[in-house]
């Protein structure tokens, strides 16, 4: 396995603490307010299309139109960020998401808001979110030096999980107020976003090495690289398929919380526990990391999660949900920081866009099934069903990674 260059090292800014990082810390507060409005949106979504529908499979489908993005986009992006100025792509991508969420309100406060509307700005805000976070990630190593990205993970996990504890209750509550609430405050956080952005004064163009070929050839080199690599490979493909059951897991919750008899404000209380759980989680990584190997963490957090996705299946009081949905997000930062901390040590610098972006083609592009066989069968049986199905298939996620010889071999 390969380290990054000399030279890339050598071209990282002098380390100075994060919290004086002017870049760093404008990318991240600006990504505080865009997470937020995200996860705030993630509960209005689902229950703007359950009151216009009654349908939890049309749910699926709008969480499906949201994410096949990932799918369709993630390869190009990563090729094309490789060439263009990443800062200028993000510019442009939360002015589309912008006026995306705002149609949402503008239409909703004509009383024309469709199904069909949702289905496409859900569409337009996926594909503006997918350039948006191969460009974020691309230039983390670019602003931060490499002996502190370890710190920037963590604190890029404790920004996402914050917005997870705060943005589902936040959400509930906007969406009591009126349903077109929590998709205004969504859009402006991504005008806030955007002026932080914009403010970033660090050079965010890639460092080339070698000519540049078409996106094809480009797309070619980073899928070589990742082949070559068998402890990254692998463990992509089992984020893909980890992020089947979570993205199945949210519509489920959504849904038994209903089931249980209890309300919306409760259902925002679920999933902000879930984001407690990840808020902990990623505090906690940095030091637990510190003491685990990438395959320790692999193994040891799938097993993890079935248990409590089985314990979760026995649950016959919506509060009850709270601490499990606690612990399941626990793990969640600590794989992050960890294997994908591994992941920037051995990306080559001027590679990292595109493998970035076939990583994310492949853990988050398999988001969309997600939707979809949650929609499918929480229609079709019971939403306790429905998590022992996801127990199924975590127990198939947790022995492939205890069998795989590619995660035992991997360097510490």
């Amino acid at each position: 396995m390969t380290e990054r260059s000399a030279t890339s090292s050598e071209a990282l800014p002098a380390e100075v603490p994060l919290r004086r990082n002017r870049d760093f810390m404008l990318l991240w507060s600006g990504q505080i307010a865009s997470d937020l409005g995200t996860r705030v949106t993630t509960i209005a979504f689902p229950l703007l299309v359950i009151a216009m529908t009654h349908s939890p499979a049309k749910a699926g489908i709008a969480g499906f139109c949201a994410t096949l993005p990932y799918a369709l986009f993630y390869l190009p992006a990563g090729a094309m960020l490789d060439r263009y100025d990443r800062k200028r792509t993000m510019l442009i991508c939360e002015v589309g998401r912008f006026l995306a969420l705002g149609s949402i309100v503008a239409a909703a406060w004509m009383g024309r808001l469709t199904f069909s509307h949702i289905l496409v700005v859900s569409f337009v805000g996926g594909t503006f979110f997918v350039f948006f976070s191969v460009a974020e990630k691309s230039v983390v190593p670019t602003i931060v030096p490499a002996s502190q990205l370890t710190t920037a993970l963590a604190r890029q996990e404790a920004r996402s999980r914050a917005a997870v504890l705060a943005g589902p209750p936040l959400g509930g509550a906007l969406y009591g107020i009126a349903s077109s609430v929590p998709f205004l405050f969504d859009a402006l956080s991504y005008a806030v976003s955007f002026v932080l952005t914009f403010l970033m004064k660090g050079e965010l163009r890639a460092r080339r090495e070698g000519p540049t070929g078409s996106l094809v050839q480009e797309v070619g080199q980073g899928v070589r690289w990742l082949l070559r690599e068998p402890f990254v490979r692998v463990s992509v493909v089992l984020v893909g398929l980890i992020n089947i059951d979570f993205q199945a897991l949210m519509l489920t919750l959504i849904v038994l919380v209903g089931d249980l008899g209890a309300s919306t404000t409760m259902t925002g209380v679920v999933l902000g526990s879930y984001g407690f759980g990840g808020l902990l989680g990623a505090l906690a990584a940095p030091r637990l990391g510190r003491h685990l190997s990438p395959r320790s963490v692999a193994v040891g957090a799938t097993w993890i999660w079935a248990l409590l996705l089985l314990t979760l299946a026995m649950v016959t009081w919506a509060p009850a949900l709270c601490p499990l949905a606690a612990l399941i997000a626990f793990f969640g930062p600590l794989w992050n920081v960890v294997l994908v901390g591994y992941q920037y040590r051995v990306i080559p610098d001027h590679l990292l866009s595109r493998i970035k972006s076939i990583v994310l083609l492949v853990s988050w592009g398999t988001i969309p099934l997600g939707s979809l066989i949650a929609g499918y069968l929480l229609d079709q049986t019971t939403p306790r069903t429905t998590v022992l199905g996801l127990v199924a298939l975590m127990t198939v996620i947790a022995a492939t990674a205890t069998l795989s010889p590619a995660l035992r071999r991997v360097a510490t």
